[in-house]
């Protein structure tokens, strides 16, 4: 499950780790006096390179900015409440992340002086720049370690025990509340020399839900209403199916194609094109994707509406790559609509996933 914003700013305040000051609001507000970030609350990534921050120096310009954004959808994702937060000066931008290595079966501190741009790209172009420490699940991590990750990255002197105290508390409210991936990017380093979380990024294991009392989040009760059933995984192949068995199978197929699945996610019987929609954007939403592998059987499910589905959200998703198995009620009507928008279809799982890989390695 993951976290807006505000609220994975609230746990690290309560954690110790500095936040800037700041207010939620689904609504305009009465008084701003001094500079602000406006800042959208969703659940998708590059928010700020879709237009999702935006800055204001008064009272008016807020409220003009809030409305701007209320009224918008980022990568598909309406805007519901944005956060208000103080002006921060900033001198330098780090990047502090913890993962969990489930090959290794440990978890992984990141630091880099990279902060402020997506860290994929930074893993991707000057990997040396990230400093990992892995931990044992059964050791603890010491503020030491942080402190040697840090004199590694070559930080200044004044700055290592701020952050190392950072690190550690970030480590301990990842630990405490089950952590799949926690994120500071950036985390700044002020004109006054003060070190402050800017951003925050906070998804919660889904299987800990027993363990914690999650009901104050907001995305635990829309995932109750879910309309389908999905679960994140960690390649980059959003693999979509209607049934569990044959959402599984797709799987298989596309890891023997040479691909790795960003999800399971089984649409069900009878999903229209809403659904559908609701289904891939959910998807897509996660950073990294690269493909879409939907594997239809059509009975109660029509294809047509399926297809509409697709194409509604294509449009938004050029950069991604779709590959389809449509068969079944109303199949022709179906094939045709993706083929008048150029999306890949193919009759057999094998065709369909094999069309995919070649699209996606083409590029």
């Amino acid at each position: 499950m993951k976290l807006h914003e505000y609220e994975a700013k609230a746990i690290f305040k309560s954690y110790g780790i500095p936040v800037p000051e700041s207010e939620i609001t689904d609504k305009k507000v009465e008084n701003i006096d001094k500079p602000v970030v406006v800042k959208a609350q969703v659940l998708v990534g590059g928010r700020g390179k879709a237009g999702g921050i935006l800055f204001a120096n008064n009272t008016q310009e807020a409220n003009e900015k809030i409305e701007e954004l209320l009224n918008k959808e980022i990568k598909g994702e309406k805007v519901e409440k944005v956060l208000l937060e103080d002006m921060i000066n900033i001198e330098k931008e780090y990047y502090v992340g913890i993962v969990i290595d489930r090959n290794n079966k440990q978890a992984v501190v990141m630091f880099s002086t990279e902060g402020g741009v997506d860290i994929e790209q930074v893993a991707e172009k000057t990997p040396e720049k990230i400093i990992k420490y892995y931990v044992d699940f059964d050791k603890e991590f010491q503020p030491y370690m942080a402190r040697n990750m840090l004199i590694k990255a070559g930080i200044p002197s004044p700055e290592i025990s701020k952050i190392a105290t950072i690190i550690s508390k970030l480590y301990k409210a990842f630990e405490d509340m089950d952590g799949s991936l926690i994120e500071i990017n950036p985390l700044v380093i002020t004109k006054e020399a003060n070190v402050i979380a800017a951003d925050a990024v906070f998804n919660l294991d889904d299987d800990a839900y027993y363990k914690h009392d999650y009901k104050q989040f907001e995305e635990f009760s829309k995932q109750d209403k879910s309309e389908f059933a999905y679960v994140d995984l960690d390649g980059d192949i959003a693999v979509i199916g209607n049934g569990a068995g044959l959402t599984l199978a797709s799987m298989d197929i596309v890891k023997n194609s040479g691909g790795e699945p960003s999800c399971f996610l089984d649409v069900g019987g009878g999903s229209n094109s809403e659904t559908v929609q609701k289904a891939l954007r959910k998807a897509l939403s996660k950073d990294g994707v690269k493909g879409v592998f939907i594997n239809i059987l059509g009975g109660i499910t029509r294809c047509d509406e399926v297809s509409k589905g697709i194409v509604e959200v294509y449009k938004d998703y050029p950069n991604v790559k779709f590959a389809v198995r449509l068969m079944g009620t109303n199949e022709d009507e179906g094939r045709r609509i993706l083929n008048e928008n150029g999306i890949s279809f193919e009759t057999t799982m094998d065709n369909a996933a094999k069309k995919l890989m070649e699209i996606i390695q083409s590029n």
